[in-house]
């Protein structure tokens, strides 16, 4: 009897992971149009923003005084605000995938609640609650003599309101997709659930957490809404590449063009890192 033969062959699962199978033939009309049209929707305004592009003079305005003050302000807004993201958007993450508890999905709603909101209204809602007279902004300018908006700090939080999610919802992701019973071992030889999660766990969701890292920087840089209402648009304080784009297209259209192009090469940058991740590999 062959292996073929033996009862149950049929129902094994083959070993190497099963194979992608690709559709023969070109694609139907009704559905290759609308995705031309999609396609050149996409990629149009892209192109002529290219083609528009003051290449020999974008060096000096690249090099201006202005423009190298928003790009300098917005590294280190979108680095720090990253930074905030990563350092409470991990613990979030992980209480979400491994915690239950009751109105998870409440948290969770309110949790990704920026990803839909207009920034606009979150800069307002961040006035309300950080702002001199607000619920929170009160006290501290009282007890600590604190002033979060129009400031560079404001500028971090803003960035940090609408990125946060955006790591949030990667690493917790990460985490359902890792096995929890690595824990578990970890913690029946002794480890408490905070080791585990920091010698077994962490280790295992860097991926997750990279990624998530580079998604929420790349939308803490992009940030306009909420951080022109929390922040206002102060050159040197909070005047970020967004903002002075928003500026320059009043009165220099070529700066405009020029810093735009900035924040294209870095959405595409981060495209490509995350590449291997959130895209089928052909």
């Amino acid at each position: 009897m062959t292996a073929h033969d033996e009862p149950g062959a049929a129902a094994r699962p083959r070993t190497g992971g099963p194979r992608r199978r690709r559709v023969r033939g070109g694609a139907p009309l009704p559905l290759l149009l609308p995705a031309v049209a999609g396609l050149a929707f996409l990629v149009l305004p892209l192109l002529a923003l290219l083609l528009r592009a003051p290449w020999r003079g974008m060096p000096g305005l690249l090099t201006s005084t202005e423009v190298w003050q928003a790009l300098q302000l917005s590294l280190v807004c979108a680095t720090a605000a990253t930074a905030v993201s990563l350092v409470v958007g991990v613990p979030l993450a992980w209480l979400l995938a491994r915690v239950e508890f009751p109105g998870r999905a409440l948290v969770r709603a309110l949790v990704t609640l920026p990803l839909v909101l207009p920034p606009v209204v979150g800069g307002v809602a961040l006035l309300m609650a950080l702002g001199r007279n607000g619920v929170v902004g009160q006290w501290l300018d009282s007890w600590f003599g604190i002033t979060l908006p129009f400031t560079t700090p404001g500028v971090i939080l803003a960035e940090a309101f609408v990125a946060t999610p955006f790591l949030v919802i990667s690493v917790e992701g990460t985490l359902r997709a890792a096995d929890p019973r690595y824990e578990e071992a970890a913690q029946t030889l002794g480890a408490s659930r905070f080791t585990a999660f920091r010698r077994v766990t962490l280790p295992l969701i860097a991926p997750g957490i990279a990624a998530g890292a580079v998604l929420a920087w790349a939308r803490a840089l992009g940030e306009f809404g909420a951080t022109i209402t929390f922040a206002g648009n102060f050159p040197g304080r909070t005047q970020t590449m967004p903002l002075a784009v928003y500026l320059a297209l009043q009165n220099d259209p070529e700066s405009a063009i020029a810093l735009s192009l900035v924040l294209l090469a870095v959405s595409v940058a981060v495209l490509a890192g995350l590449r291997d991740r959130w895209m089928t590999a052909s």
